[in-house]
């Protein structure tokens, strides 16, 4: 059965969400699901920006058929060819052997690396500045190089104000039937996953995000819908979710808070790390979120760290090191160029203990533009009344940076 809808009077999403996969990238867990956009614009020619991942292909062929009817589709526009986008691509042109396909040089090199068959077909290559008219619509260029991948462009329709943003300002979360971002409590249900999609997939690209967002800023005037290819459409309120992917391609904490992040092995280290939350919550400081590193997904670990100004971080010696998952945690954010954030450390060793000086070397030597209070709670193996002092002269320390 087809299933979609319409965005304005001749452009529909034709799309897909999915349930079934478990991890995004077989990394990400998505227990909500994920939808893969895809938008067929009636024009006097037909046009589909994009596609979707194979495992969703016969959800996105039987919508193309209901709305095509007994049209020919004419145009493919491959803004991004990630496989979730453009698994379905052969499925596409040996469905319609006379469609035309529009991408990048780079696209069309990464179409023949993965194993589809563009040159038995027309084929254009366009660049920044390039515009195609398909009848009553004109669209233009724009390149998006990594965000997140080399080849990635974004599409703008100068006629109706469409962006096909590809990657960009996309989310996590199957729509579910809801397309329209005010369909949603977005704040609510939307911006954490919005943000763990961001972070982890794109994060690393802070500056080329950047310069998109200043591309986008000379026509942000003219867009009247931002159509991604992940998660809902936005047809308003466009400077509340541009400001976000601000803050995070800057590397800017989003809210000013804590993230206490610990790594126990059998329950002291927990232990400090809850006391000081605690402390923090009593001392008026109440915006923290505590995690355990062993059980929660470093995906979500690392949408919390862009999310808050400070980070704690609490882990037990272990072989003379840092615990493994704590370790994963600071080498996930260097991998993810993570920067502008205040740590502060706890250390749990029940002899020869190392975590704290590791732990402090490495987002010395490691991480960009961090700093590290004095303060740190060393414990030998559980926290006594004897480390009471010490644990309100760190949460003073934390009070006192968060609240300048």
């Amino acid at each position: 059965m087809y299933n979609v809808r319409k965005v304005t009077d001749d452009l529909y999403w034709v799309g897909a969400n999915d349930h079934r996969t478990h991890l995004f990238e077989n990394i990400h867990p998505i227990p909500k699901g994920v939808s893969y956009n895809a938008y067929l614009l009636l024009d006097k020619e037909t046009v589909l920006f994009d596609t979707v991942d194979w495992s969703v292909s016969r959800q996105m062929m039987e919508n193309l058929e209901y709305l095509l009817g007994e049209r020919s589709l004419d145009w493919l526009v491959i803004n991004h060819l990630e496989p979730d986008h453009a698994a379905s691509i052969d499925l596409i042109l040996a469905r319609w052997p006379k469609v035309k396909i529009i991408s990048t040089e780079k696209g069309f090199m990464l179409m023949r690396q993965f194993g589809f068959h563009p040159d038995d077909h027309e084929i254009r290559i366009v660049v920044e500045g390039d515009t195609h008219c398909f009848g009553g619509h004109t669209v233009t260029f724009v390149a998006a190089p990594m965000v997140h991948w080399p080849e990635a462009m974004v599409t703008f329709d100068l006629t109706n104000g469409v962006l096909f943003s590809a990657d960009a300002f996309g989310s996590f979360i199957a729509l579910d039937g809801k397309l329209f971002a005010d369909e949603v409590n977005f704040d609510r249900d939307w911006l954490d996953e919005a943000r763990r999609y961001l972070v982890n997939i794109v994060g690393k690209y802070g500056p080329h995000i950047q310069l998109l967002l200043k591309k986008a800023g000379g026509i942000i005037d003219k867009i009247k819908y931002i159509c991604p290819l992940h998660g809902p459409v936005w047809r308003d309120n466009f400077g509340y979710f541009i400001d976000k992917y601000d803050k995070w391609s800057r590397y800017e904490p989003e809210e000013k808070g804590v993230l206490i992040a610990y790594a126990s092995m059998y329950g002291n280290t927990e232990a400090a790390a809850q006391a000081l939350a605690g402390k923090l919550c009593e001392k008026g400081v109440t915006n923290v979120t505590v995690c355990d590193v062993s059980n929660t997904h470093v995906s979500y670990l690392i949408s919390e760290a862009w999310k808050y100004s400070h980070i704690v971080l609490a882990s037990v010696t272990y072989n003379l090191g840092i615990y493994p998952v704590m370790h994963n945690f600071l080498m996930d954010m260097k991998a993810l160029n993570l920067q502008n954030r205040t740590f502060a450390l706890i250390e749990n060793g029940s002899w020869a203990s190392k975590s704290g000086d590791l732990m402090q070397k490495f987002i010395n030597e490691e991480l960009k533009n961090m700093t590290v209070l004095n303060e740190r709670l060393s414990i030998a193996s559980s926290m006594g009344a004897d480390k009471a002092a010490e644990l309100e002269v760190l949460a003073d320390a934390i009070v006192e940076s968060v609240q300048k």
